[in-house]
C-alpha cells in the first residue's frame, strides 16, 4: 500500500497596506523575493482616469477605488485559485477596502507599513516618477483607518531598513502558520 500524497501548503496573499510612500512596492517585492512568491503592483491596477486624478493633485474618492479594488481582488482570487502564494501592494487605506480585498479568505494576510507622516513626507519629497504628487499625502492620512487586532495585521515599523521589515514580516507570517519558520 502506497501512502497518500501529501497536501500541497495553502497558498497566502500578502496585501501591503499604507498610505502612498511607505516602501509597499520597496517591501513588496523584497519580501516575495525572501519568499519565492510572486509579486504584484496595485498602481498597475488603476484605471487611467485614476492615474490623471491623482497625477493632477486630485485624490480618490471611493468610487474612484472601486474599480481599482475590483480588479486587486479578481488578482488575489486568481491566485488563490491557482493555488499559487502572492504579495501585492495596495494602500488598502479603509478597512471595508480591506475587508473586500479579503473576502472572507483566511489566506489574505495584511501587512501594515506603520510610519508617520513627516517621514513618510520627505520620503516622497524625493520620489521621482510617481505619479502620486507629495501634496495627497494628507489625504490618505485622512483616509486611513489603521488594521485593527479583529483584523489580525502584521504590522511594521517603516522607520527601519528593508530587510528589517522583510524579517519582521517573515516572523510574522511564520508565527501564523502561513510559512515554515526563517
Amino acid at each position: 500500500m502506497t501512502a497518500p500524497k501529501p497536501l500541497l501548503p495553502a497558498p497566502t496573499i500578502v496585501v501591503m497596506m499604507g498610505v502612498s510612500g511607505t516602501g509597499k512596492t520597496t517591501v513588496g517585492k523584497a519580501l516575495a523575493k525572501r519568499l519565492g512568491w510572486t509579486f504584484q503592483d496595485g498602481d498597475d491596477f488603476h484605471p487611467q482616469a485614476n492615474v490623471a486624478k491623482m497625477s493632477s493633485g486630485r485624490p480618490l474618492d471611493d468610487a474612484d477605488r472601486a474599480p481599482w479594488l475590483a480588479r486587486i481582488g479578481a488578482w488575489i482570487s486568481d491566485q488563490l485559485a491557482a493555488r499559487r502564494s502572492g504579495v501585492i501592494a495596495c494602500s488598502a487605506l479603509k478597512r471595508t477596502y480591506r475587508r473586500d480585498l479579503s473576502a472572507g479568505r483566511p489566506e489574505v494576510i495584511v501587512v501594515f507599513l506603520k510610519g508617520s507622516e513627516p517621514l513618510i513626507a520627505a520620503r516622497l519629497e524625493r520620489r521621482r516618477g510617481h505619479f502620486m504628487p507629495a501634496g495627497l499625502l494628507a489625504s490618505q492620512f485622512a483616509a486611513l483607518e489603521p488594521p485593527t487586532p479583529d483584523e489580525e495585521p502584521i504590522v511594521v515599523d517603516i522607520d527601519q531598513p528593508v530587510a528589517a521589515q522583510v524579517k519582521d514580516i517573515v516572523a510574522g507570517l511564520a508565527q501564523r502558520g502561513r510559512i515554515e519558520g526563517s
